[in-house]
């Protein structure tokens, strides 16, 4: 399989590396540096573009893809809320592809039908509270991130008492607290830490009077990540339309 990266800082490599040793080319690099290479014949003939990049860039990356005719998958966060139906008309009928996901981690995507399951396990007991938390590295520019939206998200479609989430609390890499404490009951609040170099942990707390249950993930380092993205651009080579983690993890099952 043929690969371009868009992207190519620490997850750029960690997936480069990662490709390689699976037997892939990469057959383009593209950063900041060198956008012109959209335009280069390297990127029209991959086969598939993997795209890591910040929140303002990455709708324009993938519009740029299409363009080309190369299908993508990308774990940018920060952008697909204000773009999902956009995203999904231009995929329509395989017209063009895109394979996105907020995390990539298959730890992650078995922790999600963990947390869907015990929602719906929780939906007959009001007297547990759900509260969400999230900690990254101090780089991370969204929050809450990608991943907790979709967490929150999977708890929304168990629980009748919940309607949406809130932003909380963000702890900044300063040590000063922004946001609020304060959310509507039929809301789930997310609070968000911004620390060193952690790669990831998401937490989801169900508080009662007498006791609370909470599960976690914590990701190591971001070999998790790249690994899930490169087995979703193996999927994506054979597949067309807007193509989620769900998909892979059922090819996987």
């Amino acid at each position: 399989m043929k690969i371009a990266l868009i992207g190519y800082g620490k997850m750029g490599h960690e997936i480069e590396k990662i490709a390689l040793s699976r037997g892939h080319q990469v057959v383009c690099k593209i950063d900041i540096d060198n956008p012109q290479d959209f335009d280069s014949p390297g990127f029209r003939n991959a086969d598939v573009a993997i795209e890591f990049t910040a929140p303002t860039q990455a709708y324009n990356n993938i519009l740029k893809c299409f363009k080309a005719g190369v299908k993508v998958v990308s774990g940018s966060t920060g952008w697909m809320e204000q773009h999902r139906d956009e995203m999904t008309e231009l995929c329509k009928d395989g017209a063009n592809t895109l394979f996105w996901s907020s995390n990539f981690s298959i730890g992650v995507a078995l922790f999600s039908r963990v947390n869907t399951y015990l929602a719906k396990l929780m939906n007959g007991y009001p007297m547990y509270e759900v509260s969400m938390s999230e900690t990254h590295h101090i780089h991370k520019l969204d929050a809450p991130s990608g991943t907790a939206i979709t967490l929150a998200e999977g708890i929304i479609s168990q629980l009748d008492r919940k309607e949406g989430w809130s932003k909380g609390t963000l702890l900044n890499p300063d040590g000063t607290i922004s946001g609020t404490t304060q959310y509507k009951p039929q809301d789930i609040r997310i609070d968000s830490l911004r620390q060193g170099e952690i790669a990831g942990i998401h937490e989801i707390t169900y508080d009662s009077s007498a006791d609370f249950i909470k599960i976690i993930h914590f990701a190591k380092d971001r070999s998790g990540l790249a690994l899930g993205a490169v087995l979703a651009a193996e999927y994506t080579v054979n597949h067309k339309g807007f193509l989620k983690m769900d998909d892979l993890m059922d090819s996987l099952s």
